[in-house]
Parts: structure tokens; C-alpha cells; sequence
């Protein structure tokens, strides 16, 4: 018995599938779709920046939809996206103790240096 899988990519939902909040089919709530996080690099940057949030699938419908939503007047020439729960993060609550080492290194800090006054921009 040859079973046949029939398997769409975003956008080539067939007519008859389309529509509707939820795939009847699989009955996959979107809302259950993880969460991304989409940064974008611009043609005039070298680095990353984040621009949004988007919920999808998979890494590829993510960069679909992000391409779509954050990159329309085509301003972006690279896009990453991560899963949400991938990212850790600091708590800003405790912000003073985890900078607080970098106090102690007043070398990192050169503010005890007297400029000439020909170097008036810095």
C-alpha cells in the first residue's frame, strides 16, 4: 500500500484549505505556534538589529513571514530569526549588581585624561 503525504510550504495552500483561523485537519491552534524573534541588517549596517516578533511554524515560514512583514521596500540584506524561548536574557532589576564589577576598572573608563583643547569633538 503506497501512501501519498501530501506536504505544502507557506503560500501554496491549496483553495480547498484555505481559510479559517485554524487547520481543521490537524486542528493546530495558531496561537500555538512558537513565538520568533526577527532581526534584520540593513545595507547601510554590519550588524543585526532587532525589529519584531512574529509567530510560525518553523525556521523557514519564519523567515518568510519576516521577510514579508519587515523587509517589504527590500531595506534589509540578511534576516535572523530566533525562537523566543532560545533567548536568555538579564533581569533589569538586577542590573546593579551584575554591572557593578565593571566600577572597579577605572581603566575601561579613561576620564582622568586631560585633552588639549585642539581636541575639542571628544
Amino acid at each position: 500500500m503506497k501512501i501519498h503525504i501530501s506536504k505544502y510550504y507557506y503560500g501554496d495552500i491549496p483553495e480547498e484549505k484555505a481559510g479559517g483561523f485554524q487547520d481543521q485537519k490537524s486542528n493546530v491552534d495558531k496561537n500555538s505556534w512558537p513565538l520568533w524573534e526577527v532581526f534584520v541588517r540593513s545595507k547601510q549596517g554590519l550588524d543585526h538589529k532587532h525589529v519584531g516578533s512574529l509567530h510560525a511554524t518553523d525556521p523557514v515560514m519564519a523567515i518568510e513571514n519576516a521577510r514579508d512583514v519587515y523587509t517589504r521596500r527590500q531595506e534589509g540584506v540578511s534576516i535572523w530569526v530566533v525562537e523566543s524561548k532560545f533567548i536568555t536574557a538579564s533581569n533589569p532589576e538586577e542590573a546593579g549588581e551584575l554591572y557593578e564589577p565593571a566600577a572597579d576598572k577605572i581603566y575601561r573608563h579613561p576620564t582622568f585624561y586631560e585633552l588639549p583643547d585642539e581636541v575639542g569633538h571628544m
